[in-house]
């Protein structure tokens, strides 16, 4: 609770405050100094409709907030909760090791997975050990090389997407930022593997997609998935970073928009309140979509697999050639 009240969005005030309410008068019934049950109970029924009215009408911004929840569920908290035997392995062979992109082999259900993703930190000194998610070319080098590693042992690769973007400093674009992210997106789509990316939080640009292309794309209810974040988009198209909200709205960013655009394969509901009111089970319908979602790859041939993922992505987009324009 200590988290979720100091790091509140707006819009879930109204039923953390009714939830201290609720707290207090328990501690004051299990006193026996004198009987609550009936207003507790009343302020238990208003939360959960306060919750319902809330969270079934959310914003396209109000989605990009809770996708940034610090709250939310990081990529080490899903391999605790769905992976056993996890081993990870650092560093790219070339520079240096990159904490903002992580990973290793694992057991899934007992089978040996590759598995992927970005880290973000719970705390400041955290968050500058692990770039705040933000990867450099170093992480994105680390990361071809383990699935390139998956894919001689042939274990299927399970990615986990929650970053606003590569690190775009100096030093990553000397050292070839764009150049390493389109190498991945190269060998990606070769890989003779199963490959199931998951984004948990945010999805954002190149720096998402360089460990997004897989046969399968879900999403959390309220993860995004975008170009551009709304404020960068906000600060190019309207010289003005505070209209974030509006850009936010018209890049449609939500796993909603997205499954509507058949760019992702699957919405994975969150609990009510969003991902971060129980982590345990947000991890449990990612394990079970997994699962599910892997069970029907493992059948397909190595060639089938890499036919699958060509079509899957070519298909995205809608064009129109000049004589529909006109």
């Amino acid at each position: 609770m200590a988290l979720l009240s100091t790091h509140a969005l707006d819009f879930e005030r109204p039923i953390i405050e009714l939830e201290k309410k609720i707290t207090e008068l328990k501690a004051l019934s299990a006193t026996g100094s004198v009987d609550v049950s009936a207003e507790i109970g009343k302020l238990e029924k208003k939360a959960k409709k306060l919750q319902s009215e809330i969270f079934t009408d959310l914003t396209r911004w109000q989605r990009v907030q809770l996708s940034r929840h610090p709250g939310r569920p990081y990529f080490l908290d899903y391999v605790q909760a769905l992976f056993t035997d996890y081993c990870e392995l650092a560093g790219d062979r070339a520079f240096a090791e990159d904490a903002a992109l992580i990973g290793g082999f694992a057991r899934f259900d007992g089978q040996p997975v590759l598995v992927l993703g970005h880290q973000k930190g719970r705390s400041t000194k955290e968050n500058m050990v692990r770039n705040f998610g933000m990867p450099r070319p170093e992480g994105y080098r680390k990361a071809r090389r383990l699935m390139e590693l998956a894919e001689r042992f042939e274990r299927p690769i399970l990615t986990f997407v929650d970053t606003s973007g590569a690190y775009p400093g100096i030093g990553s674009e000397e050292r070839g930022q764009a150049e390493a992210i389109a190498v991945n997106l190269e060998v990606m789509a070769a890989l003779k593997v199963p490959i199931i990316s998951t984004v948990v939080g945010e999805g954002g640009s190149g720096g998402a997609l360089a460990i997004g292309v897989g046969n399968r794309v879900l999403m959390l209810e309220n993860s995004t998935y975008s170009v551009i974040s709304p404020e960068g988009c906000s600060s190019i198209l309207y010289r003005d970073a505070s209209k974030a909200e509006r850009a936010a709205e018209s890049l449609k960013l939500t796993a909603k928009d997205l499954k509507a655009f058949e760019v992702i394969d699957e919405v994975l509901p969150e609990p009510a309140g969003g991902a971060h009111r129980d982590p345990a089970a947000t991890a449990q319908t990612v394990g079970a979509a997994l699962r599910r979602h892997l069970q029907q790859l493992r059948v397909l041939k190595p060639s089938a697999l890499v036919a699958d993922r060509y079509r899957k992505f070519r298909a995205m987009g809608v064009f129109a050639g000049a004589a529909e324009r006109a």
